[in-house]
């Protein structure tokens, strides 16, 4: 495919940019094809797919992805849309999703390994669960918590748990009890996880007294204290803390079990050894787990998953577009504290019967080469992770990749845009130009993907997500509800038009903000009863290419207006990352009293490089020739290491706050806080040296520096 370059006088028809549109610049990629091997082998190699989940088969063709389940009683409406936005699906369908996910694996694949953990000291031996292995601790589980905690249908558990076995075997069991579970990543503070204790309801928390980390073995039992002393602020009382012991028969932790409250599993579980469980059919529209979205400000904001059409669609997608089979051997190398660990690392993999990797620890733990020593040993043969994830590999271990003798398939990258330098690394190094590669994108509140290449049938393209997924009907709005068209190179606010299984039901407790977040801004009659009324608003921008692939431009939030120009910081991010001295890129807006806001770009170097003005100039000459002189950094910033969370996400918000001498906000829970205090004395003791003395922000200045990158 030719290049083409998206100049400035092409992002809007008139040659200015409305207030309403996000410009780009961005190149157009080449087509990369998956290969005969690949297609040969797929789950979804027909391109007749198309037409059997096309709108005119809407809402029927989600049939497709419920067959695939056992279902205890059939429904007799697919998608119930009475009182929308809050759609139904598949009801009259009962059934339960700890046996889709284990009992009925059982006849053919009893001895077959259902989960690989791997934990992170690479002395400590791999566990193998067998199908039958993870049918008994579910079954011992969900007896405690029905006879020993009191549980029954309907009620609220709250997971503070890092990536150790116990975790899903701990929601199977809730699944299996039709308790809702909801999972709080371990890296969050005790304070974050009281939060969720409250807004959930939850009388009962699970945990674990330690996990290891970059070599450390980290008091994790610490955060319960806390955790219950947050939920106590809001009136909300827990009954038992249910502990699990990282190392059997040692306890990880310096603080005290609370006599009468704190139960360690191993004490207890014994009184329920080879317990069986019979698993509680549910209505297909029962909830099934809530998942609270981060980066909030407020009340935290619980998004409600259903059972019946929530694992129909990850198991659906996680076939056709994962191409699992259950002969294969898949590493997700996400965390289960995220939606994509729900969707892809536990219950679709599952679902479908195949054996699923978790790894407890960091993938540069001891040294950048242990992905592929894991993938190597295992003989994993699909693998999925993060953008996050492959950029600090690649500035890591960048030749790692080549000493190992695994061989993957099928490749997934998954939670924010991945630019197309490091997209091209990704496939030739980690791929090695075999693997086929899908960049998908969706939410916490999608449950599955919204947008991702079929990988039998579409090319790839660096920088694009691809097409939507079967079954996803998209539309590109501005400001004025018009429709963005395809391959006009302008950029507008993303929706889907139509409801999907994997939607979530709404926020817990708080159906009002609901509707008002996701479907307020775009509805076109409040009363009508018609699903083409209420599309979605994802809040990512967007532009669709003339071949109709998706680029993602990032949270809406996260677009900076220079001079009326909407700048995605994805776009800008993407051209620094072209410099071949760069590792990572971060975008942040800038009080400017000439344009209103100006961009600063932060920058990190690949290993045993050294800052200079030699490399700074070179990523403004990329930003310059990538997407023009209106986005010309006014700093450029070397710094030693990005602030990031626990999962290695950059905290755009706390370097915007550095750079416009505002409050960074809390960073106790980033995973290198020291780093804040660094950047902060050298950026802004450059910025006085040069005569940019901080003035007052206005209180509105202050709020939008405060909400960039908020989402994230």
């Amino acid at each position: 495919m030719a290049e083409q370059h998206l100049t400035e006088s092409s992002a809007s028809d008139s040659g200015q940019v409305s207030e309403s549109q996000i410009a780009v610049h961005w190149r157009e990629e080449g087509y990369y094809f998956p290969s005969a091997r690949f297609i040969g082998q797929a789950n979804a190699s027909d391109p007749g797919i198309f037409d059997r989940f096309s709108e005119e088969r809407f809402p029927e063709c989600f049939k497709e992805y419920a067959d695939l389940l056992s279902w205890d009683a059939y429904w007799h409406t697919t998608l119930d849309t009475s009182n929308p936005p809050f759609w139904k699906w598949f009801v009259g369908g009962r059934l339960n999703a700890s046996y889709n996910c284990v009992d009925r694996h059982l006849e053919h694949s009893r001895n077959k390994a259902a989960i690989i953990w791997v934990p992170e000291p690479e002395e400590e031996s791999t566990q193998a669960i067998t199908y039958q292995e993870l049918y008994r601790r579910v079954n011992e589980f969900a007896a405690v918590l029905r006879d020993f905690c009191g549980l029954k249908t309907g009620d609220r558990v709250t997971f503070h748990m890092p990536m150790i076995p116990e975790l899903p075997v701990a929601m199977l069991a809730c699944a299996r009890l039709g308790v809702i579970h909801s999972e709080v990543f371990g890296g969050f503070s005790g304070a974050a996880c009281g939060d969720r204790i409250a807004d959930s309801g939850s009388r009962i928390l699970v945990t674990v007294d330690g996990y290891y980390r970059n070599g450390d073995l980290i008091d994790h039992k610490v955060k319960a204290d806390e955790a219950l002393e947050a939920a106590a602020k809001f009136g909300q009382e827990v009954d038992k803390v249910l502990v699990f012991k990282r190392h059997p028969g040692q306890y990880a932790s310096q603080t005290p079990m609370v006599e009468g409250r704190d139960f360690f599993v191993d004490d207890i579980i014994g009184d329920y050894r080879n317990k069986i469980v019979e698993p509680i059919s549910m209505p297909a529209e029962a909830p099934l787990f809530l998942m609270y979205t981060s980066g909030t400000t407020g009340r935290p904001k619980g998004c409600q998953h259903s059972t019946g059409g929530y694992l129909s669609y990850v198991t659906g997608t996680a076939k056709y577009y994962q191409d699992i089979h259950p002969e294969d051997t898949y590493w997700c190398a996400a965390d289960i504290g995220w939606i994509t660990g729900h969707s892809y690392i536990v219950y679709g993999p599952l679902s479908l019967g195949t054996t699923t990797v978790m790894y407890e620890g960091v993938p540069t733990y001891p040294d950048p080469g242990r992905p592929w020593r894991i993938a190597e040993r295992l003989g994993v043969n699909i693998f999925h992770t993060a953008p996050t994830t492959i950029r600090m590999l690649r500035k890591l271990g960048p030749d790692e990749p080549a000493k190992y003798n695994y061989h993957f398939k099928h490749m997934t990258t998954v939670g924010e845009p991945i630019e197309p330098e490091v997209w091209r690394w990704y496939h030739e190094a980690v791929g090695k130009g075999e693997a086929v590669i899908v960049d998908t994108w969706w939410q916490t509140e999608n449950g599955g993907f919204l947008g991702s290449t079929l990988p039998a049938v579409h090319p790839m393209k660096p920088g694009s997500c691809g097409p939507s997924v079967l079954g996803i009907f998209p539309v590109i709005y501005d400001e004025e509800r018009k429709e963005v068209p395809a391959g006009s190179g302008r950029a507008g606010n993303i929706c889907i038009r139509n409801p999907w299984p994997g939607i979530f039901q709404t926020i817990w407790g708080q159906p009002e903000r609901f509707v008002q977040t996701y479907y307020e801004k775009y509805c076109a009659d409040k009363d009508s009863k018609d699903w083409r009324d209420w599309p979605y608003l994802a809040g990512d921008g967007a532009l669709q290419a003339a071949d109709g692939y998706y680029r993602i431009l990032g949270r809406i939030d996260d677009v900076i207006n220079v001079a009326g120009h909407r700048l995605g910081t994805k776009e800008l991010e993407s051209a620094a990352l072209t410099v071949n001295e760069i590792s990572e890129a971060a975008a942040v807006p800038v009080i400017d009293e000439l344009r209103g806001r100006a961009v600063e770009m932060y920058v990190s170097l690949k290993p045993g490089l050294s800052p200079s003005e030699d490399i700074q100039q070179k990523v403004v000459e990329a930003i310059d020739r990538e997407i023009g002189k209106i986005a010309r950094p006014k700093s450029v910033w070397i710094v030693a290491d990005m602030p990031k969370t626990r999962s290695g996400k950059i905290m755009r918000r706390v370097i915007a706050g550095i750079s416009n001498f505002a409050d960074v906000g809390d960073v106790t829970t980033l995973a290198n806080p020291e780093i804040v205090e660094d950047i902060r004395h050298y950026v802004q003791s450059e910025k006085v040296q040069r005569g940019e003395e901080p003035r007052p922000l206005t209180p509105e200045e202050e709020e939008e520096i405060k909400a960039f990158g908020k989402a994230e």
